[in-house]
């Protein structure tokens, strides 16, 4: 398995809070990106980790850090280019528990499986890799000609179960969550998170 931490979002809403991206926040004394790259090193250890961005201060110990070609909608976090078969997509923003790490590396899927809460979506394992694909295509066609207001995660799940485009309905190919693990768009969910949970300690 490969895992992909991408990272090569605007953050227009972080609106570079503390001077810095907020891939590289400090919770518990690492940053996430560092966190997510230990936790993946240790539930799968001989696995290449990619942190997809153009900022080389993103640069992390034990991942390799790859230029996107594309990166100008939301959809193409999912590095085209990259997506291969046993290739797992994370996000570089998701401050993820132990236990949900361990969970999206040891779940196994026939073809694509998403991970996240009612909300959010935190990964998405894929083993079929031209499926993933022909998926993106579709709904970067219907967002470009205006069919569909946004192009990103909840998009792609849609498009692949067949579920309603705008309707968070869970239902198929979809593995919850229910812990403390969530990403962070706005200052305001990290100072919260970091209130509620002594700076990022296990709940």
């Amino acid at each position: 398995m490969r895992f992909i931490i991408m990272s090569n979002g605007s953050g227009k809403r972080w609106q570079n809070y503390n001077n810095i991206p907020k891939q590289l926040i400090d919770i518990g004394h690492e940053t996430l990106l560092q966190r997510t790259v230990r936790l993946l090193k240790a539930y799968a250890a001989e696995s290449a980790i990619i942190i997809t961005s153009r900022n080389k201060l993103l640069e992390t110990k034990g991942a390799e850090l790859y230029k996107p070609l594309q990166d100008s909608l939301e959809i193409d976090r999912f590095t085209y280019e990259l997506i291969e078969e046993d290739t797992c997509f994370l996000y570089g923003d998701t401050y993820y528990t132990e236990s949900a790490i361990k969970t999206i590396v040891n779940q196994q899927t026939e073809d694509i499986l998403f991970f996240g809460n009612s909300q959010r979506i935190f990964a998405v394992k894929v083993k079929d890799a031209q499926l993933m694909k022909t998926h993106i295509d579709i709904i970067k066609k219907l967002f470009l000609s205006g069919e569909i207001n946004d192009c990103k995660g909840w998009q792609l799940y849609q498009s692949i179960t067949g579920t309603p485009f705008g309707d968070k309905t869970i239902s198929e190919k979809y593995f919850l969550i229910n812990d403390i693990t969530t990403d962070f768009n706005r200052p305001e969910e990290y100072e919260l998170f970091i209130g509620k949970t002594n700076c990022g300690s296990e709940a």
